[in-house]
């Protein structure tokens, strides 16, 4: 059974930073490519970024290009998302995401992933 755990969200102000992160288990970690969704009230679900299971060529959505960055220790089961240079546009729920299928690239479909229970990020001006 897959469980995904994240942790790291809160308040900050425009152009702060957090760091979430997002402990895995019930699989093999380093078989599978991970990645973190957001959503905000009536907005469409976008996925944000998303790493390989070898960790190469990791994704980002067009909007957290060059502020955001993920990364992944197989050591520790671990995904992590540092967002910089936040907004208040950035406020959402964030899920992270384990893609389904083995050894998948770094964008994957939310209908193809197992989510954690999300955590939220809020973002004042």
């Amino acid at each position: 059974q897959v469980q995904l755990v994240e942790s790291g969200g809160g308040l900050v102000q425009a152009g702060g930073s957090l760091r979430l992160s997002c402990a895995a288990s019930g699989r093999t970690f380093s078989d599978y490519a991970m990645g973190w969704f957001r959503q905000a009230p009536g907005k469409e679900r976008e996925f944000v970024a998303g790493i390989s299971w070898s960790g190469d060529n990791p994704y980002y959505a067009d909007s957290v290009k060059g502020r955001f960055t993920i990364s992944r220790d197989d050591a520790k089961d671990t995904v992590y998302l540092q967002m910089n240079s936040l907004k208040p546009e950035d406020t959402a729920v964030y899920h992270c995401a384990q893609d389904k299928w083995r050894f998948g690239a770094s964008l994957f479909l939310a209908s193809t992933a197992f989510w954690g229970q999300g955590t939220q990020v809020t973002v004042s001006s």
